[in-house]
């Protein structure tokens, strides 16, 4: 059975996840985590410091280790908000490639709210689910109905916040907001305890961000409220320690039984949730301690006391400005939703593989409507670049997923002609592998944005910018995908035209394509398709014979 491997690298931690399919579904077999603070400097200067890479170098190698015990067959290494800012990200990605071998991916903050909501979604979320392999943590009574209606997630890190609105388990809207528990951190919070006026301003800044959020998102009819990572683990676990004292440490000169013993009172709130008002008192409480006394904290610890005061401070304002009553903590996050999408895209008996696939084709309908193009005119060039994928398989030797890339390229490539007509090649280029769309990953979409590219005079060459980002190993499949493109909108010069049928027969030194005409006839399409013939050759090394049936 196929094993895969998650990797988290974000602003304030790292984390593996490793599953393994059996019966269609991932079990848990190991998990990891180490505190890195990667993005603390980042958001200072703009720069990822030489002892935070070091510092994740190290965890990274730690990881590999596991990854290498468990004998992992694929393994995805994303980092989030901090790479994103960093100006010398790529000097950092250089590093891993060197030391681990991976491929680290940069991914959005949109990407990144998509995969915690399908990794909560497809992990059964409140209930644990397969994912966890093992207790249900978090278990609720009706939490799989209350997941199937209008749901908020809330992803609070170490550089940013993802707030999704979902109903029936598909986003409704999605939005990355820069509030993370880090950057408030350092941009605010320079002072232990938390200076009156930095929490001010930080409250100012929080809000504006908030009305933002506001005018994308509404939350009405909201059946529950899911609040994943550490901050979100924290203040639920501080919350649920009804009626306990906070132990204080003692200040200079006063010993600690004369503190003050006021305990944090969450009220009576289930085992894994927090109430608004619980949250609120809870973040005030924090504001006024020293880094010692938030570490003596039950439920945070010296892992989070660093940070926990501005992550208090957005839950806080967040839940009230929305009229939330609380949230719900659920441990499953971006790295489930990591392993889910690749489930779902190698297991095509897996439960989610047919909802991935409808919602990554939405998403492509989507981005085409978006540029000006209409699908249902795109629709026989798809319809021709599939049947030719498929016909020509014993030529072409593509892999699986090239055939949803040449698909998604046939109902792009016009999306360039919305900057404009002349050169709209490149422009499909520059709009498709800046986009988007959801399912794809940064190097998938830049072959498809390839793939589009290639549809006029120009061939792919090496050291083209439109391959510049894809490995070079794949270069030769990308070119061999062009050439069944141009194909297919050659079979589409008329779009006046009813459809016309084609049959494609592979011999070994040629291959005939054999055009039934339409009601209009074939020959400005049959005059298309020879033009092909010498690139054909040149890619397959067969002759191309394009006759009418």
């Amino acid at each position: 059975m196929p094993t895969f491997a998650a990797v988290d690298i974000g602003s304030n931690s790292c984390r593996l996840k490793i599953a393994r399919v059996l019966a269609h579904q991932l079990r848990t077999l190991a998990e990891d985590r180490e505190v890195t603070r990667l993005g603390a400097s980042v958001f200072e200067s703009g720069l990822v410091s030489p002892e935070a890479m070091a510092a994740t170098i190290q965890a990274l190698k730690r990881f590999q280790h596991a990854v290498q015990t468990h004998g992992v067959d694929k393994i995805r290494v994303v980092a989030t908000s901090a790479m994103r800012d960093a100006r010398n990200a790529g000097a950092f990605q250089a590093w891993v490639k060197a030391e681990t071998g991976w491929t680290m991916e940069i991914i959005s903050g949109l990407e990144e709210g998509r995969l915690i909501h399908q990794g909560v979604m497809a992990g059964g979320a409140l209930e644990g689910g397969p994912m966890k392999g093992g207790a249900r943590a978090g278990s609720a009574p009706g939490a799989r109905a209350e997941l199937g209606g209008r749901v908020l997630l809330v992803d609070l890190g170490g550089g940013s916040c993802e707030i999704t609105l979902s109903e029936h388990k598909r986003i409704k809207e999605t939005i990355s907001l820069p509030l993370g528990a880090v950057r408030l951190t350092e941009e605010f919070l320079t002072d232990d305890p938390a200076p009156a006026e930095g929490l001010a301003r930080m409250r100012r800044w929080i809000q504006r961000e908030l009305r933002r959020a506001h005018r994308r998102i509404q939350p009405a009819g909201v059946s529950a409220v899911i609040g994943t990572s550490g901050t979100a683990a924290a203040l639920a676990d501080a919350c649920g320690a009804a009626g306990k004292p906070v132990r204080r440490s003692g200040r200079a000169g006063k010993p600690a039984k004369q503190q003050d013993k006021s305990p944090i009172q969450p009220g009576s709130t289930p085992a894994g949730t927090a109430a608004t008002k619980d949250i609120h008192k809870l973040a005030a409480k924090l504001a006024k301690m020293t880094l010692a006394e938030r570490e003596a904290v039950e439920g945070i610890g010296p892992r989070r006391a660093e940070i926990i005061v501005a992550g208090a401070e957005v839950f806080s304002e967040l839940l009230e400005s929305f009229t939330l009553k609380g949230f719900r903590y659920s441990p499953l996050g971006l790295r489930d939703g990591i392993l889910a999408q690749m489930l779902a895209e190698q297991d095509a008996r897996a439960t989610a593989h047919r909802e991935f696939e409808h919602e990554r084709w939405e998403s492509v309908l989507a981005t085409a409507r978006r540029y000006g193009v209409d699908p249902k005119q795109a629709e026989p060039v798809r319809a021709h670049a599939v049947q030719l994928f498929r016909d020509l398989k014993p030529l072409h030797h593509l892999p699986a997923e090239y055939e949803s890339w040449l698909a998604a390229a046939a109902v792009l490539r016009d999306t360039g002609k919305f900057l404009n007509h002349q050169g709209h090649h490149r422009h499909t280029q520059y709009i498709v592998s800046s986009s988007e769309i959801y399912g794809y990953t940064q190097v998938q979409r830049t072959v498809v944005s390839a793939l589009a590219r290639y549809l006029g005079k120009s061939r792919p060459q090496p050291g083209d910018r439109a391959l510049r980002n894809i490995p070079a190993d794949e270069h030769r499949q990308v070119q061999r995908a062009v050439v069944l493109l141009r194909l297919a909108v050659a079979l589409n010069q008329d779009r006046a035209s009813d459809v016309l049928r084609v049959r494609a027969k592979v011999y070994p030194k040629r291959v005939y394509l054999e055009v039934e005409p339409g009601r209009t006839g074939a020959e400005l399409e049959l005059w298309s398709l020879r033009k092909e013939a010498a690139y054909f050759r040149e890619v397959f090394g067969r002759e191309l014979f394009c006759t009418l049936a």
